[in-house]
């Protein structure tokens, strides 16, 4: 009942702006006011250098961010030819929300990034608001065989879907002259296209949002510019319907040898612990509908406060691969990270475990993290020594109640508990863990999260950066993802014994 005041009341506080201005999403979150959108920002020239030292303060070392200014959701993300493409809601002229654009960058192992040139910018239609992107490898839709689809809201005076294809893979696009390929002229809240191939029923299959309606809508298409509408999914589970809906994503998994389907849905400010987070339906999807099935509902893929608008990578074969935004609408607009804004959190690859006989989706970080990992080395009294990032491992009773802290020397910390009698690990991120007054929502005494274990003891993983704390359990069936801002990294780690650790390198 606790957690759900808090969650009821940052809902009811933030819904109360957000809903001034249908074309903007979140009008209210940057500094309590709407961002200026001048028609014609300022775009890098391709190639120029943009001016950081990666090491400022808070500056992540083994998470993603650009060099300066603001970003959000991740966009538009699709592996081709050995490259990852990681698009992103950016704002090319300033470190707060606004003149939203396609920022990118690419990788070729999922943890080290090259910044490239912004791929997209507002045009004649809009804000470049969220979307994604497939390989057209059957010239489906007539702009060459391989061609890069990017599907995004056009954010004008209307929500409406737009189409552009790259045929220099990826760094650069072309507008389709029959924009918009979705238009609308009634719904507030209609974006966020994520958009699949179906192959049972050879055609592209759309997922789009509808906001503040607790609405998924599908749309098929086989040439992916004329679309009709397929479906609409909703959900009467309440506690899933209390914020808006954005950044949808369909696609099947494996479970126990059958296929099973999942749907991502963001929520915002129904998260877990206030404000934004993730949450998910298992079922089936017969190329028009999703059918849920019958489980407690809502399901959240973290549980922790930073993780939100997680979408996975196109043309990744089976595996699915997803990356979030790590931060919260609650707060983002004032975190004190200059000259960028924001991070994304680690990949992570998205698996159907079972767990006390019911399905759920874990999410353990993706295996190329060993690629900057030392080696695994016993922590004498918990101390890990002077590092900024690394990854930590422990064993915590399950069935007894416990607390352990992440720590450093200047005296902050971020303690958890561990409640063995409801099955609990309870983050507290008070005033102890660092800076906290920039918002009065950012300090949030309990964030809680499930154990989704069997048996009396479960191994944590902890991801440590600069600004950041990604838990996980091994196998990923609980995830709790926060950012924090101490004067250095937590490098000791107290109340649990048997802690190892490796170092991990910067990215940078």
């Amino acid at each position: 009942m606790k957690l759900f005041n808090i969650i009821l009341a940052s809902a009811l506080a933030l819904a109360a702006t957000a809903c001034d201005d249908d074309k903007n999403p979140h009008p209210a979150y940057v500094n309590g006011t709407e961002t200026e959108n001048p028609n014609t920002p300022d775009n890098p020239e391709p190639g120029t250098e943009v001016s950081s030292s990666r090491n400022e303060q808070y500056r992540p070392q083994v998470h993603y961010t650009p060099a300066k200014n603001w970003t959000n959701d991740p966009n538009g993300m699709v592996y081709v030819d050995g490259v990852y493409h990681l698009y992103y809601q950016y704002n090319p002229q300033g470190n707060d929300w606004g003149n939203m654009s396609w920022g990118h960058a690419t990788s070729t192992d999922l943890i080290h990034w090259e910044e490239k040139p912004v791929a997209m910018l507002r045009n004649e239609w809009g804000d470049i608001f969220s979307g994604s992107a497939v390989i057209d490898k059957d010239n489906t839709a007539g702009f060459g065989k391989g061609a890069m689809l990017a599907f995004y809201t056009g954010s004008g005076e209307h929500q409406q879907q737009c189409l552009a294809y790259s045929t220099d893979g990826g760094l650069t696009f072309t507008q389709y002259e029959g924009n918009p390929v979705i238009a609308n002229t009634v719904l507030g809240d209609f974006r966020d296209p994520k958009v699949i191939w179906h192959e049972t029923t050879k055609q592209w299959v759309m997922s789009l949002a509808l906001g503040w309606d607790h609405k998924i809508e599908f749309w098929g298409s086989k040439d992916a510019k004329n679309w009709e509408k397929l479906s609409t999914f909703t959900t009467d589970a309440a506690r899933s319907n209390i914020g808006q809906w954005e950044c949808p994503d369909l696609f099947p998994l494996q479970y126990k040898g059958q296929e099973k389907w999942v749907l991502i849905v963001s929520n915002n400010p129904g998260g877990p612990a206030g404000g934004s987070g993730i949450e998910y339906f298992i079922g089936d999807f017969d190329g028009k509908e999703f059918k849920a099935m019958d489980l407690a509902y809502p399901l959240w893929l973290d549980y922790g406060a930073d993780n939100y608008a997680g979408v996975t990578w196109s043309n990744t074969g089976d595996r699915k691969i997803m990356i979030g935004w790590m931060n919260n609408w609650n707060y983002c607009g004032n975190v004190p990270c200059s000259p960028w804004r924001s991070a994304f959190t680690l990949p992570h690859e998205l698996k159907l475990v079972e767990v006390n006989g019911s399905p759920l989706l874990a999410a353990p970080v993706v295996s190329e993290l060993d690629a900057i990992a030392g080696s695994w080395t016993s922590a004498a009294d918990g101390n890990v020594g002077a590092l900024d990032a690394y990854e930590a491992k422990f064993t915590i009773k399950t069935n007894e109640t416990s607390t352990f802290r992440l720590e450093n020397t200047k005296g902050q910390y971020l303690e958890f508990e561990v409640n063995g009698t409801e099955k609990m690990l309870i983050a507290k991120r008070t005033s102890a863990t660092g800076e906290v007054r920039f918002n009065n929502l950012f300090s949030v005494p309990s964030i809680s999260a499930p154990l989704n274990c069997e048996g009396d003891e479960m191994e944590i993983h902890v991801v440590v950066d600069r600004s950041s704390v990604e838990l996980f359990s091994t196998g990923g069936a609980t995830c709790m993802t926060n950012i924090v801002f101490p004067i250095e990294s937590y490098n000791i780690i107290s109340g649990v014994s048997g802690v190892e650790y490796r170092q991990l390198s910067s990215i940078w």
